[in-house]
């Protein structure tokens, strides 16, 4: 995808900027990030190198041609959701995910220099899944209320 300044694109179309954002829930924008992903279940994205040892503001700014953040980036619909760029810390804002979370879907770490797609995507799904109290926390919610 090239990225051109909307005045060079101006010259050779017309440009509104004035398009209604459409508001997608947290739950609607990761389930439309992991359909992404699956479209190529097999393609090999980038991954993010150490992220957990990066300071807060070189982490947000990291970014990789072909991440899984990227996919989600190229999306007109997410994009006119509100995402506004392809870097970790847009991602954990605009998903509304903890370190912990986007850690998780894009680290060197865990996969490698690659990460399949839907192995992504998997990691993603899993966030939209409620977690449920574990055993002791069922006990004590029946006895104490």
């Amino acid at each position: 995808m090239k990225h051109q300044a909307i005045e060079q694109l101006q010259g050779v179309a017309e440009v509104k900027q004035d398009l209604p954002r459409r508001t997608l829930s947290r739950k609607e924008r990761l389930q439309r990030w992991a359909e992404l992903l699956e479209r190529d279940p097999h393609r090999r994205l980038s991954t993010l190198h150490e992220t957990e040892y990066q300071p807060a503001r070189v982490r947000a700014a990291m970014r990789g041609d072909g991440s899984p953040i990227s996919v989600a980036f190229e999306d007109p619909v997410l994009r006119t959701a509100g995402m506004e760029n392809d870097s970790y810390g847009e991602a954990r804002r605009f998903f509304e995910l903890n370190d912990e979370q986007l850690h998780k879907v894009i680290c060197y770490c865990h996969f490698g220099a690659t990460v399949s797609a839907s192995t992504a995507a998997r990691h993603i799904r899993a966030m939209l899944v409620e977690k449920q109290p574990g055993l002791f926390a069922r006990l004590r919610q029946m006895f104490v209320g």
